[in-house]
Parts: C-alpha cells; structure tokens; sequence
C-alpha cells in the first residue's frame, strides 16, 4: 500500500467524521436554544471539542512519532464515536459537553495525523491542489451536514443516530488500513510545534483567524436564524451556507498557492472577509444576508486555513510535517474556539451590528497579517 493510498483512505474517513459532526454540531444547538439556553452557552458548549485540539496539539507531533500515524488515527476514531455516541444517547448539556471533551481529543490526533501525511507525500509543484482537493473533500461534508434535517425531513435523534453510523464506517476504514503502512522520519529531523509557531507567526495568526470564520460561527449562526423565527431545518441551513462556502473555494485556493505570491492571494482573501463581516449589519431587514455572508465566511476563511497549511508544508519540505502541520491546527483550533464564543457574546450585548463590527475587525487583522507576510524563517 503506497502513502499516496493510505492518505487518501484516511481523508476519507476524516470527511465522513467532519460530515458526522457536521449533522450534529448545528442540531444541538438549535435543542440547546429552544431550552432556553443562552447564545453565549451555545457558543461555549461549540467551542469545546476545538478548545481540547488546541490544548492538545502541541503535543500530538510527539505521539504521532511515537505511535505512528496509523495506530494514532485509529484512537482518534475510536475517541471520536464515544463522542457520536454520548451525544444520540445522552441527552442535556452536561452529558453533551462531556462527549464534546472525548471528541475533541479524538479530532486532536486524527486531524494532526491525516494533514501531516498528506503535506509531506504530496508532490511540491502540486501541493496547493491537492492539499486544496482535499479540503474540498471537507468542505463538502461541512456543506450537506447542517442541510441533512432539512432534506430528510428528520428530526433530532434520527439525526444524531446517522452520525453514530458513519463514524462507525470511519473506524472500519481506520482498521482496514495496516498499521505499518506509513514510513515515519527520523524523530530528531522533527519540528516540534513551538518551533513552528516561532518560525511562521504571522501563518499561525492567519489561520486563526480562518478558524474563526469557518468553523467558529455555524453554532452561533444556526441559533441566531432560529432565533428570528426559522424552523430547525432552516435555521440549519445557516450554517449550511458556511459549508458551501468551503467546499467551493478549498481547491480555488489550492490552485492560487500553487501560482501567485502568498502575499496577494491572502489580502484577497482578508479583504472579501472584510466585505462580507461589513454586510451582515443589514441582516436584521435583509436577512438573506446572513447566507450570502456564511458562504463568504465559510469559503474564504476555509481557504486561509488550507494556504497557511500549504506554505508551512513548503517551508519544512524534506522534514517531518507534523509540528509544521500542528502549528497551523493550533491557530486554526484557537480561532474555532474563541469564535463561538466571541461571536455569541457579541450577538448578547450588541445584536448583529456588534458581532458585524466584531468580524470586520478580525478581517482587517488578517489584512494587516497578510500585508506583513514574509516567506517565512526557520529558527
């Protein structure tokens, strides 16, 4: 089995693990607001699982050269259905934030595991692309996760007991996989990810910025819509719109790092943040704006993420990945953490004009970042 083939099975089986949670995430948090629960709580219950992989990422390059690639993906999926699992059969936020913790620590390896893989066997001249098909692949699952309600007609637990399933299949794959199938480099050509975060800071701090558009607002932007009155299917849709978005813009994305200057492609980017987060003020008369927005958010705050992983994979080329790797899921995780909660707390005390205000000055910071980006050192 060649490393090409083992990536490709183990993107498979993330995909079907982020389109699992994908159905979850926006579904418990609809429950949790129609029990009355706060924004802010919902915020904080979302960024659980992202505040466990941004606790624990710095030190998965280490276990990953410990375990191996393959044995690690294989606890993360296992870590990942007790999750599933705690959330169709518990029920109540404390019995969800528990499982949100097992998740967290499961997404920890497995995510760490398929990206580091994947940026080192991927050939240079080609690495935005197919870092960028791969991404797509994600943003796919992103996409028709939240819409699965809505186009099934189903109601919560059937949902819930669909992500049991698939996560399941994402474990059979895992072990299908033979463990020694991945060649590892030698331990001390590894970068730790501190020392990543010290060589690209200003990467680090463009991811997470990324992080929060894409994965930091579905939770908050689902209950928002259903706040306004939107049923639970289409109020999920809201964050629908933000999968969308990633799944068209991660191989465009791709496709930019492989043929213009990084510089101009993320002030693109920061920009069209910029545009989009300004808009959302008007929401409360238009409120279509909210999906224009999500798909804005969604594509281009997904696509800062896959260009900081391809030009961390560049800078640590004929190296281990894994801290390079780990360092740019740090920033990605820290944005998807603070988001929710940020975002849910700005929607509490100033409405949609505060939480616009709140993005459009994380887009100017990205600008600001991208303006200032240098090819960046070792050391």
């Amino acid at each position: 089995m060649t490393a090409m083939s083992v990536v490709w099975r183990l993107a498979l089986a993330t995909s079907l693990i982020v389109l699992a949670f994908a159905m979850a995430a926006p579904v418990l948090a609809i429950i949790l607001q129609q029990a009355g629960h706060s924004t802010t709580t919902v915020g904080a219950f979302a960024m659980i699982p992202f505040l466990m992989v941004a606790l624990l990422i710095p030190v998965v390059p280490r276990v990953l050269a410990r375990w191996g690639i393959v044995r690690a993906y294989r606890w993360g999926c296992v870590l990942q259905l007790a999750a599933i699992l705690g959330y169709a059969v518990g029920d109540g936020l404390a019995v969800w934030s528990a499982a949100a913790v097992s998740g967290g620590i499961g997404a920890a390896a497995l995510w760490n595991a398929t990206e580091a893989l994947l940026a080192r066997e991927a050939p240079p001249e080609r690495r935005g692309r197919v870092m960028g098909l791969y991404q797509t692949g994600l943003g796919a699952a992103l996409a028709l996760g939240p819409f699965v309600p809505a186009l099934l007609g189903w109601g919560a637990r059937p949902v819930l007991w669909a992500g049991v399933v698939l996560v399941a299949i994402c474990c059979a794959i895992a072990l299908a996989v033979p463990r020694h199938a991945t060649t590892e480099p030698p331990r001390h050509l590894a970068a730790g990810t501190w020392h990543a975060l010290h060589a690209a800071p200003l990467l680090a701090a463009i991811a997470l910025i990324g992080g929060v558009f894409e994965a930091g607002l579905s939770s908050v932007g689902a209950a928002y819509a259903s706040a306004t009155g939107l049923g639970l299917g289409a109020a999920a849709t809201v964050a629908g719109a933000i999968g969308v978005g990633s799944f068209a813009c991660q191989y465009p994305a791709g496709y930019a790092a492989d043929h213009f200057r990084p510089k101009a492609v993320f002030s693109a980017a920061a920009l069209l943040l910029f545009a989009a987060s300004v808009s959302v003020t008007f929401a409360g008369t238009l409120p279509w704006l909210l999906w224009v927005a999500g798909v804005v958010w969604g594509g281009v705050g997904g696509a800062l993420y896959t260009l900081t992983m391809v030009q961390v994979a560049h800078q640590f080329e004929g190296r281990a990945t894994a801290g390079g790797a780990a360092a740019m899921i740090t920033g990605y995780t820290a944005g998807g953490t603070v988001g929710p909660l940020a975002s849910g707390t700005a929607l509490d005390i100033a409405g949609v004009g505060g939480l616009a205000a709140t993005l459009s000055l994380l887009a100017l910071a990205a600008l600001w970042a991208a303006r200032r980006l240098e090819p960046p050192r070792e050391g």
